[in-house]
């Protein structure tokens, strides 16, 4: 039976990590904080209590990982992933980092006589739970047919974009045009409500015209309009605002790299980093709303109005 080993059981591991055990697959976790560890053995995940004890003779190893200087150290510093893993383990990055710390990490681990692919994810934490994330995969076509049954067991859409680091280029682009698309949204959104219109009406105006998009149709960022995405539960989990931010500036740098225009996504970028510094980090990305619109104001004045 093949040994699987997930590194990194937060909002997006967890769950994850819940769907290949649904699937059949035996699964090793660690994570560095012992309640994400906790979380994921109640749902039949194998606890380890160390890194080391995860990746013992395991055949494939997922991460899933904050940064890019947290996936480069893990699989590269010494004592890490790369040398205490097995001969031919395959890898599979999953964390959205960029394509030159990813084709750095896999010509080492190359070099050591293991594989590696890229395999950044989106569509949020509901459609992880719901296992239907779209994957973007680099890498040897050998190495993604073995890693595809995992895939499909956490995914509903896989894509084979090249070479590796050529899935998380492919994720930058699309987290770019997220973020873009969010703010374009929560600004048309609040827009509507400054001038008296109702936010549900304007949403189903909207969702049913030119300007629908993923956010109107799956991750609405108005509170009360949608149920089990971040904004019915106070923006808490989801994708946080300071990792969306950390998408933007790697796509604002490899445009930068390329010489493409990115004018749109550099003022996105800009929006992000004052909605972080205005103490939003740590809260979804589809919070971003607040820096529009008094969401605190405006509930109490819509109570005031029905008292």
């Amino acid at each position: 039976m093949t040994k699987i080993a997930f590194l990194g059981l937060g909002n997006m591991g967890q769950p994850m990590s819940r769907n290949l055990v649904e699937n059949g697959f035996v699964v090793t976790g660690y994570d560095l904080f012992p309640q994400a560890i906790e979380a994921a053995e109640k749902n039949g995940v194998v606890p380890a209590q160390s890194r080391d004890a995860a990746i013992a003779d395991a055949d494939i190893i997922i991460t899933m990982l904050p940064t890019g200087n947290d996936v480069r150290g893990a699989y590269m510093e010494p004592g890490g992933i790369i040398e205490r893993s097995k001969e031919g383990a395959l890898f599979i990055e999953s964390s959205t980092i960029s394509s030159t710390i990813t084709r750095e990490v896999a010509a080492v681990a190359k070099a050591a006589g293991r594989r590696m692919i890229d395999a950044p994810v989106s569509g949020g934490t509901p459609r992880a739970h719901a296992g239907t994330l779209t994957f973007m995969v680099g890498g040897e076509e050998a190495d993604v047919a073995q890693a595809r049954p995992l895939l499909e067991a956490m995914g509903a859409q896989i894509y084979h974009m090249g070479a590796v680091g050529t899935g998380h280029t492919a994720k930058l682009c699309n987290n770019m045009l997220s973020g873009i698309c969010m703010i374009g949204t929560v600004e048309a959104l609040a827009l509507g409500v400054a001038n008296g219109l109702d936010p549900l009406a304007l949403t189903n105006v909207m969702k049913n015209s030119s300007g629908t998009n993923y956010a109107l149709e799956k991750y609405h960022p108005f509170p009360g309009l949608m149920d089990a995405v971040p904004s019915a539960r106070n923006f808490e989990g989801g994708f946080r605002s300071d990792f969306q931010l950390k998408d933007m500036r790697l796509a604002k740098e490899l445009a930068n790299s390329s010489k493409t225009l990115a004018s749109l996504g550099n003022l996105a970028c800009e929006l992000f980093a004052i909605h972080c510094q205005n103490g939003h980090s740590a809260e979804d990305y589809s919070s971003i709303m607040k820096l529009t619109l008094d969401l605190e104001r405006y509930f109490a004045e819509q109570q005031a109005d029905n008292a």
